[in-house]
């Protein structure tokens, strides 16, 4: 068996004594975290960030965090101002912002804050009523902060934030705001389908309307062009019948008995003008007559 020498035994001894105690002189404290130093049961204060040398036995470190962090209250049985039983739970945000006090001031920040905000709850609940406990719970957010800061401000530590997590009613209370919930959202339904028909009618009115308001259009311009066409018409039969002779005339009036002979009646009505129609293609062919007569003699 291969023996130690007592030399080497010593040197290893001593660094094994030397990193213990370097490991309890040096600390490392990060920009989160605080120490609370205690020298021989008297707190010196609290040191860090960074590197903080302590002498080794003599000061006791408390590690402090200064992170923000929650606190979860369990559910809460609470009355209300008119007497109605209400569950509630609840977190708390909180914060050290004095290192110092929150070591020396409170043991157990945790338990104590605990049982501070359930007494709390409890006040303020019961100075409100079921329905403005159910409608306002921001407010009940704000008074509950205001109300833990005031106590926890002494411990160092500060209350940034009370946030209601879950409200449980009675369960008859409950049912009827089931119902009260189920009749609002069929009223909202009947209130939006009445809207509906409503802007479909008027709708459907102001299609109707423009259609009657196009077709007026459309027949006035009809009405119009009728009108103007008919005009046209009348003007280029006066302008045609200012060229025709009494010749041309007569010859139509002859045309027309022509076609009046060809009809199977046996009677016929003239009226006393038509003589004087007549008039002028007897004149003709008294004219033609006496010029054949002329040319014969010749």
């Amino acid at each position: 068996m291969l023996a130690i020498p007592g030399s080497l035994f010593s040197l290893g001894l001593f660094i094994v004594l030397a990193i213990i105690i370097l490991s309890m002189a040096i600390k490392v404290v990060r920009e989160y975290q605080r120490l609370v130093v205690f020298r021989l049961g008297r707190c010196i204060g609290e040191r860090g960030p960074g590197i903080v040398f302590l002498i080794p036995i003599v000061d006791r470190p408390v590690w402090v965090d200064l992170r923000e962090q929650y606190l979860e209250i369990p559910h809460q049985t609470c009355i209300t101002q008119d007497n109605a039983p209400i569950s509630i739970d609840f977190l708390i945000y909180w914060k050290v912002v004095d290192a110092v006090d929150s070591v020396i001031q409170v043991r157990n920040f945790a338990g104590a804050s605990q049982g501070i905000a359930t007494t709390t709850l409890r006040a303020v609940i019961g100075d409100i009523i079921l329905d403005d406990v159910l409608a306002k719970r921001e407010h009940i957010n704000q008074v509950l902060r205001v109300k833990l800061d005031e106590v926890t401000e002494r411990w160092g530590v500060k209350v940034t934030a009370v946030e209601i997590s879950e409200i449980l009613p009675p369960r008859d209370v409950q049912e009827a705001m089931v119902r009260q919930m189920t009749a609002e959202r069929n009223r909202r339904a009947m209130v939006t389908e009445a809207d509906g028909k409503r802007e479909a009618a008027i709708k459907v009115a102001e299609g109707e309307k423009q259609a009657a308001i196009l077709k007026a259009e459309g027949d006035r311009q009809a009405a119009i062009l009728r009108a103007e066409g008919f005009s046209l018409a009348l003007e280029k039969i006066f302008s045609v019948a200012k060229t025709v002779d009494a010749k041309t005339m007569s010859l139509q009036y002859l045309e027309t008995l022509k076609a009046l002979g060809a009809s199977p009646a046996t009677k016929f009505v003239f009226p006393m003008e038509f003589a004087n129609l007549l008039r002028p293609f007897a004149q003709f062919a008294q004219e033609a007559m006496g010029g054949d007569q002329g040319k014969a003699s010749k």
